[in-house]
């Protein structure tokens, strides 16, 4: 019998804070607040374009930020808490298989089903756990991304973190990246660069669901 998780989730955000109040310098471009995703509308429980985050998870976020900072780096976020009904909108959007608006540019090697069968996207996102982030270095020299070999949300092998497809500048990126936010508590995973989860998460069995929204906070 099929579980719905969305209904199981929790709504008790008393632990979440914004992350820009804890790492200011912090760069946000919150892809599923926007239409520019790989499902190419706004994305269910995202009604504010902020970073949420557990307080544990922000706290280290914020030693990495300090470190990048010193070596000319800032931290750019994609993606942070996800609430439950996101995931359940990424399961619908894999079921309808007629939309394929955005295949050109986040999965053109794969079809739709592949993408949860080799864990692009998962059923229960460890996003929604709240310690779990996406991101990238940005040079503060330039003013622009460092180049990772692939982008954000590209469901592709030349996004795992290990691919040998890369150039040996854009494996170092990632590389230095990783080590960052290893040194700092989190853990990567094998198929995405850009995705990190505090590896002392404190809620490592909940998946909550309140929206992304900084008025669901505690005051």
């Amino acid at each position: 019998m099929s579980v719905d998780f969305e209904k199981e989730a929790q709504l008790d955000c008393s632990d979440f804070v914004l992350l820009t109040d804890i790492v200011p310098s912090a760069i946000l471009e919150m892809r599923y607040f926007s239409t520019y995703n790989f499902i190419g509308d706004r994305i269910n429980g995202y009604e504010e374009p902020v970073a949420l985050l557990t307080m544990e998870a922000a706290r280290a976020l914020k030693e990495a930020s300090d470190e990048a900072f010193v070596k000319g780096y800032r931290l750019k976020i994609f993606d942070a808490y996800r609430p439950a009904k996101a995931v359940k909108h990424f399961m619908l959007w894999g079921i309808e298989d007629l939309d394929q608006r955005t295949k050109p540019f986040f999965y053109p090697d794969l079809e739709k089903q592949e993408l949860f069968e080799k864990g692009y996207i998962a059923s229960r996102s460890s996003h929604s756990r709240g310690s779990t982030v996406d991101l990238t270095l940005l040079d503060m020299k330039t003013g622009k991304e460092v180049d990772m070999g692939s982008p954000f949300d590209f469901f592709s092998e030349i996004s795992h973190p290990d691919c040998k497809g890369v150039t040996d500048e854009q494996y170092e990126n990632r590389m230095f990246l990783q080590n960052l936010m290893v040194r700092n508590g989190f853990e990567p995973i094998d198929c995405e660069w850009w995705h990190f989860t505090l590896k002392d998460e404190p809620y490592p069995e909940t998946y909550f669901n309140f929206p992304v929204s900084s008025k669901y906070l505690k005051k």
